[in-house]
């Protein structure tokens, strides 16, 4: 590291010391995405902190959470959440120190949760050294660190993606004397990745926080890496090479570890990032999300099956990311104009809701606080193949605050109990970073931690069990998938198998009672038995099997080997 080594702590015990060694442990996992200065506050200066997350890993680890994934922490002048870095080798000090890091690994580890982080590897905040001496000089040995040009017209077939604030991707530096380039916001410089210091020093950051403890990383915004002139700048084949040199580093340094790649593109685009099982062990499945929305308002799941259909095979050692929301908007780059003009009417009819290609909303208040459609959403998340990836404060059914801008409506402090400042922090209310929710539907006095854990039938106790029903059943995580036809567009079904496991799913996005008849002669014999409740259900036939499914209602049947 050029930046900072200083910082490096040492750390008795070997990062992976609390596991054994289990090189696909993401594939089964839950994970937990968490905004650190929205989660906890441990010393009363309203803002959360990495101890803060330390004091509840008992809370994390009753729910059933396997790994957390850490929002950036790093040193920042946060006009972007963080996303902006201005040094990766130091903790924003609002968050705590390094040391703080190291500790909360170790507590993370010692009750069996792993944590990853998040990592900008596109660009840096124009506050970092790096830039601020790349623009002081031609001459500068820093100068190619970054992407310089004499005129805005270069890379001309890039698209803009924050197209509600950039009108181009170029921006001048009267210090500098030239235009640099930048595929986000104008104060994120992107690094020129042509400079093969650019690439060791990237990779030397990759080990630091490895180092530490870290069990890997979602890699921020990595189709954008590299430029050429003539292509979209997405998706580069000189991209790809440098992920797989990424990932052969912390195959033989660091086993055990994950690369989570940020990956908003196409499902045959976004397969490419697996490489062939030698480029990123996980990638989100963006097109996935949007459309399990759109089937829930069309009452139609064709959404859902056709976005699958097109989703390629992958390599038997990587795994997708799923979700339903997250710290950023519900996106809908990956949406037809139609797709996306009806997303907006059905689920942003106020205007303050969008936010560039998206929607700024958080799960509940999306599906207007419907317990039967949050249910039903996490059901069909939780069974495709994929790890599911859970929001914090979603697993209360959090609301959100649409009057704050940019994307802090969905980052407001968690809802601990109906105490002050909903139990996040002693501070006063004044020093919060945001406030709490106050609204009557989803304020924190109506919606948080310690209520819901007083009601066993709360949202929050229903979700601790299903993470529990799915992670006693590898096939979710490591089973093949085969959708299942039906008569019934309002049915999405599927079967799931892995060994002895056969699971079938049975989803009905209407909101009426329906009826579907399923083909599944060639488990004759077999006894759906429903996961939930243990019921049996009447032996599989030769005749198309019928069921009934209440108004988003969902089965999941364990098929038995019959008595006979």
């Amino acid at each position: 590291m050029t930046t900072h080594a200083d910082d490096q702590v040492e750390v008795g015990a070997e990062p992976g010391h609390w596991f054994e060694s289990e090189p696909l442990w993401f594939k089964r996992a839950v994970f937990y995405e968490i905004h650190t200065r929205g989660f906890f506050d441990s010393n009363d200066d309203g803002s959360g902190d990495l101890r803060g997350i330390t004091e509840k890993l008992d809370y994390l680890q009753w729910l059933g959470v396997d790994c957390i994934w850490l929002l950036p922490m790093y040193a920042s002048p946060l006009r972007d959440g963080g996303y902006d870095i201005s040094s990766f080798a130091d903790i924003h000090p609002d968050y705590g120190s390094v040391d703080d890091l190291a500790a909360l690994l170790e507590a993370a580890h010692r009750r069996g949760i792993r944590v990853i982080a998040d990592l900008v590897m596109n660009h840096t905040s124009v506050d970092h050294p790096w830039f601020q001496e790349s623009r002081s000089s031609p001459d500068s040995p820093k100068r190619d660190w970054y992407v310089w040009s004499d005129t805005d017209e270069r890379y001309a077939d890039a698209r803009i993606i924050f197209v509600d604030t950039e009108s181009s991707n170029w921006t001048w530096d009267p210090v500098a004397g030239a235009y640099y380039w930048h595929r986000f916001f104008a104060h994120q410089p992107d690094l020129n990745y042509e400079n093969p210091e650019v690439r060791d020093e990237m990779l030397a950051v990759l080990r630091f926080w490895l180092e530490l403890g870290l069990d890997g990383f979602r890699l921020d915004a990595v189709p954008y890496l590299f430029e050429r002139e003539g292509t979209n700048c997405e998706n580069l084949l000189e991209t790809h090479a440098y992920l797989k040199r990424v990932r052969e580093e912390v195959d033989t340094l660091y086993p055990d570890r994950v690369l989570l790649a940020e990956a908003n593109q196409w499902p045959s685009d976004v397969v490419h990032y697996f490489g062939d099982g030698d480029e990123c062990h996980m990638a989100f499945h963006f097109p996935l999300m949007p459309r399990m929305f759109m089937a829930l308002r069309r009452e139609d799941a064709t959404p859902i099956g056709e976005i699958l259909e097109q989703t390629p095979s992958i390599p038997g050692n990587c795994q997708w990311g799923l979700f339903l929301r997250n710290h950023d908007e519900l996106t809908l780059e990956m949406v037809t104009d139609d797709e996306r003009d009806y997303m907006y009417a059905e689920y942003a009819k106020d205007p303050r809701m969008k936010l560039n290609l998206g929607i700024r909303r958080r799960l509940a208040p999306l599906l207007d606080h419907g317990r039967a459609e949050i249910e039903l959403l996490t059901a069909i998340l939780f069974s495709l193949p994929g790890s599911p990836v859970l929001y914090y404060g979603d697993e209360i059914g959090m609301g959100d605050n649409v009057y704050l801008g940019d994307r802090d409506g969905v980052r407001t402090p968690m809802h601990w109990t109906g105490d002050r400042n909903a139990g996040f922090s002693r501070a006063d209310f004044a020093q919060l970073y945001l406030p709490p929710l106050m609204d009557p539907v989803s304020g924190f006095q109506a919606v948080n931690v310690e209520a819901q854990l007083r009601n066993p039938s709360s949202l929050l106790r229903w979700l601790q069990r299903f993470i529990a029903l799915r992670k006693e059943h590898p096939v979710f995580g490591l089973g093949t998938y085969e959708a299942q036809t039906t008569e019934n567009p309002r049915i999405f079904a599927h079967v799931r198998q892995y060994e002895d496991d056969t699971i079938l799913c049975v989803h009905n996005v209407a909101r009426s009672a329906q009826a579907v008849e399923l083909d599944l002669s060639r488990y004759e014999g077999r006894v759906p038995v429903e996961m939930l409740g243990r019921s049996r259900f009447p032996a599989i036939g030769s005749l198309p099997y019928l069921l009934t499914l209440a108004p988003r209602g969902f089965f999941w049947f364990d098929l038995e080997e019959g008595d006979g």
